[in-house]
């Protein structure tokens, strides 16, 4: 078993919300890699980011969901200049398409198995 554990983000209490991004890829990296790297360093800077989960299907359907505490988040992390140059190139090279959700969470609860021990 991996020492790494996947897990989702956790429960927050609402109303929060949630931006969901679906993409579909160019062929190949040119970079993609890095830049999500820095993105993901730079959004945990954005005050009311509650985390954000992430998942990519054989297929090469990738979804993104990021968590904010309210609206004023989601609007300074859409503006922050790093990320709006990110998806400018992103556009022009790494997306062959993608859609972009915003919703507002009105309830949220979660489950975590315990460990059993022999």
């Amino acid at each position: 078993m991996s020492d790494h554990r996947v897990a989702p983000v956790a429960a927050h209490e609402p109303p929060y919300y949630a931006v969901v991004f679906t993409s579909v890829r160019t062929e190949g990296d040119g970079g993609y890699g890095e830049t999500a790297r820095r993105m993901g360093e730079l959004v945990k800077e954005i005050p009311g980011f509650l985390g954000e989960d992430s998942a990519r299907t054989p297929g090469g359907l990738s979804v993104t969901v990021a968590y904010f505490r309210d609206l004023a988040g989601i609007e300074e992390w859409r503006n922050h200049a790093e990320h709006r140059a990110a998806k400018a190139y992103g556009r022009e090279h790494w997306y062959e398409r993608y859609s972009l959700h915003m919703a507002k969470v009105e309830h949220s609860h979660g489950f975590e198995r315990t460990p059993v021990h022999d």
